[in-house]
C-alpha cells in the first residue's frame, strides 16, 4: 500500500457511559475516526485480530485498580495483531506482523516501541492473542513463579475452560501435578477438559454447590488453587486447602458485575493450613517471557498443549463477543477476526 493510498479514516468502539452491573450496547458506540499518517517513530497497523477479555470489564469502571480505566467518550483498547501498513520506524517494515496494545479499532497509529514483532509462520495470528499471548502468560507466571507448582500437587483450576484457565490445567500437569481439577459452566466444556485438555476431573458449577463438588473431586484436599472466577469457588477451595497449600489469583469474573462483593467466610483456614493467598501483575513479571515463548510455545507446536478459539467475524461483533465472553459462552481464547 503506497502512502497515497494509506487510510484516513477508520472505526473504533468507544464507552459512551460506565456500565453498572452487566454492560449493554447502550454504553458503548462505534465511530468513525481520523488515521493520521504515522510520525517518527510510528507505525500504522490494520489489525487482523482483536482480543476481548475479562478484565476490561473493570477498565470500564472508574474503580481504583490497577490499571488506569477506560474514558468516557474515548475509544476502548485491548490487545490485536496486525499487519504493518506504514512505517516511520527503524527494525519495521511494511509487511510485518505485530502484536499491540490499540484493539478495539480497525486501523492503529501506535509507538514502535509498544508493539511486538509476531511471526505467522510458527504459529496463527490469533494464536498470540492466546496461547501465546497474555492468557498464557498469565497462567504461566501465576503456576511457575506463585504457584511453584511440586510434583505429586492436586490443582484445582476456576473457570478451566476459558482462556487462562485451559492454559493453566494442562501446564500444572506438564510440571508434574498429580492431579489437576477443574471447574466450568457447561456439561459441554466439562466433557472437553477431560477429554480434550487432559483434566483429571472436572465438574458443572452450575450443578450444584462448588464445595461438594469439589470435595468430590479432591476428597483429600488441594494443594495449588488457580482462580479465575472468585466468590463462591474462592470460598469452596479455601475450605479445601491442604497444609501449605497457595492460592494464586488470576481473575474474579463472577464479581466483575456485581456492585455488592462478598468475600469468603471461611478465611481463618488460611492460618489453620498455613496457606498463602498471591497475587501478581504480569507486567511486572516479564523477566519470566523467554521462558514462556521457549516452553509453552514448544508445548503448543508439538501438541502436548491443546488450544481452542471462539471467534467472532467483524468490527462491527467485538462488542457481541465481549458480552458473550462476559456471560462465559466462549470456549478457550475468544478473539474477533477483522
Amino acid at each position: 500500500m503506497s502512502e497515497q493510498t494509506l487510510p484516513t479514516t477508520g472505526r473504533a468502539w468507544h464507552l459512551e457511559a460506565r456500565p453498572v452491573g452487566w454492560p449493554t450496547p447502550l454504553e458503548f458506540a462505534l465511530r468513525e475516526v481520523s488515521i493520521a499518517a504515522p510520525g517518527p517513530g510510528q507505525i500504522l497497523v490494520a489489525n487482523e485480530f482483536l482480543s476481548v477479555d475479562p478484565y476490561m470489564r473493570g477498565r470500564m469502571s472508574d474503580k481504583k485498580s490497577y490499571i488506569e480505566p477506560y474514558e468516557v467518550g474515548e475509544p476502548l483498547d485491548g490487545p490485536a495483531v496486525g499487519r504493518v501498513l506504514a512505517s516511520n520506524a527503524e527494525g519495521f517494515a511494511v509487511g510485518d506482523h505485530v502484536m499491540h496494545a490499540l484493539g478495539w479499532r480497525d486501523y492503529a497509529v501506535l509507538d514502535a516501541a509498544t508493539a511486538q514483532k509476531v511471526d505467522q509462520n510458527l504459529a496463527p495470528l490469533s494464536a498470540y492473542l492466546g496461547v501465546l499471548g497474555l492468557p498464557g502468560l498469565t497462567a504461566y507466571i501465576g503456576l511457575t513463579r506463585f504457584a511453584q507448582v511440586q510434583q505429586g500437587d492436586t490443582v484445582f483450576v476456576s473457570g478451566a475452560a476459558g482462556a487462562v484457565g485451559s492454559m493453566a490445567g494442562q501446564i500444572a500437569k506438564l510440571q508434574g501435578a498429580a492431579r489437576v481439577i477443574g471447574s466450568a459452566g457447561s456439561d459441554d466444556k466439562v466433557k472437553l477438559l477431560v477429554e480434550e485438555y487432559g483434566y483429571d476431573a472436572a465438574f458443572n458449577y452450575k450443578n450444584g454447590p462448588v464445595a461438594e463438588q469439589l470435595a468430590q473431586a479432591a476428597p483429600d484436599g488441594i494443594d495449588v488453587f488457580f482462580d479465575n472466577v472468585g466468590g463462591e469457588h474462592l470460598e469452596a477451595a479455601i475450605g479445601a486447602l491442604k497444609l501449605h497449600a497457595r492460592i494464586v489469583l488470576s481473575g474474579m469474573v463472577s464479581q466483575y458485575n456485581d456492585e455488592k462483593v462478598v468475600g469468603p467466610r471461611n478465611l481463618w483456614n488460611l492460618s489453620v493450613t498455613r496457606s498463602k493467598i498471591l497475587a501478581f501483575m504480569f507486567n511486572e513479571e516479564l523477566d519470566l517471557q523467554p521462558d514462556f515463548i521457549r516452553e509453552v510455545g514448544g508445548w503448543a507446536a508439538t501438541g502436548k498443549l491443546q488450544f481452542r478459539e471462539t471467534v467472532f467475524d467483524g468490527l462491527d461483533n467485538t462488542l457481541d463477543a465481549f458480552l458473550a465472553m462476559m456471560r462465559g459462552e466462549n470456549v478457550g481464547k475468544m478473539v474477533v477476526r477483522l
